[in-house]
């Protein structure tokens, strides 16, 4: 269906015409499609049936990210491929200079239900991080408490973020090199309370897609400067590493991610995950 037409959704009028555009938006409907559908976002009953009821809240920060999916995930739903209600959200957190109007003025042009919410976490991290450290971790958590907060308080069963490939490579690596364990944002955890899903349906798409798009389509870009502003952050520094195996071997990226789709448990070495004490040989010689 997405290749049949070329319509896209009304919501996102000013799309360019070119057929490089048309490409791109399509292979990013189709990588956000095949997230949704194989690691099982929508929730179904034992017919198959969807079950009635779901709602995600869609989180913005402005980014390019999150408008990429915030698209991705209006024109799947208008298409009859996404049976949920979906509720965009934007959390001030207070950060000076914040253009507040931005994104309310985007979404309420275009009638995109949406929830504005101000919480000054901003002052808290600021206030909580020694001088030097990095604010991200301590940032990204009150973000998340916030955010979990809103999705109950507005009936939602799925909390929806904007990760996309890259994110999810450099996040691997990071946990790699420095904490020791191979681990990275999974596309559907269920948060710790067991009472929400995190989704990340941009798991397949790759950044660059995610900034042309919104390029081309003119979205007002809010940077982050809180993070934004602190040299030497580790994500900057995988980033910098894998873009230079990129650019050394054109597609490398895009192996790299397919092998997080298949891990080899008794190929690695965690008797966690694989009984190697109970490795037994199905034929053995006679001693």
């Amino acid at each position: 269906m997405l290749d049949e037409s070329d319509d896209i959704h009304p919501l996102f009028r000013g799309a360019p015409s070119t057929t490089e555009f048309k490409k791109l938006r399509k292979r990013i409907l189709r990588q956000a499609r095949e997230a949704v559908d194989q690691y099982g976002m929508v929730e179904r009953d034992e017919a198959g049936a969807p079950r009635p009821g779901q709602k995600w809240l869609v989180c913005l920060s402005g980014g390019k990210d999150s408008y990429t999916m915030l698209a991705a995930l209006y024109e799947l739903k208008w298409r009859g491929l996404l049976p949920v209600e979906l509720l965009a959200c934007n959390l001030d957190q207070g950060q000076p200079g914040f253009p507040a109007t931005v994104l309310p003025e985007f979404l309420e042009d275009r009638k995109v239900p949406h929830r504005i919410e101000y919480e000054d976490t901003y002052s808290i991290v600021v206030d909580k991080v020694p001088q030097g450290r990095t604010f991200c971790a301590l940032c990204s958590r009150l973000r998340r408490g916030n955010l979990y907060r809103i999705a109950r308080e507005e009936g939602c069963n799925a909390v929806v973020l904007g990760h996309h490939r890259d994110d999810i490579l450099e996040t691997f690596f990071m946990n790699l090199f420095h904490g020791g364990r191979l681990a990275t944002m999974p596309p559907k955890l269920v948060n710790e309370e067991g009472d929400l899903f995190v989704f990340r349906p941009l798991a397949h798409v790759a950044e660059a897609d995610c900034e042309k798009f919104a390029r081309d389509m003119g979205y007002p870009i809010i940077p982050c400067d809180l993070c934004g502003s602190q040299d030497g952050l580790q994500r900057q520094q995988v980033k910098q590493i894998l873009d230079g195996w990129e650019a050394n071997s054109p597609g490398r990226r895009q192996v790299m991610f397919r092998a997080l789709m298949n891990a080899r448990p008794s190929h690695l070495l965690d008797p966690e995950l694989f009984d190697f004490a109970g490795l037994v040989r199905p034929n053995p010689a006679e001693d």
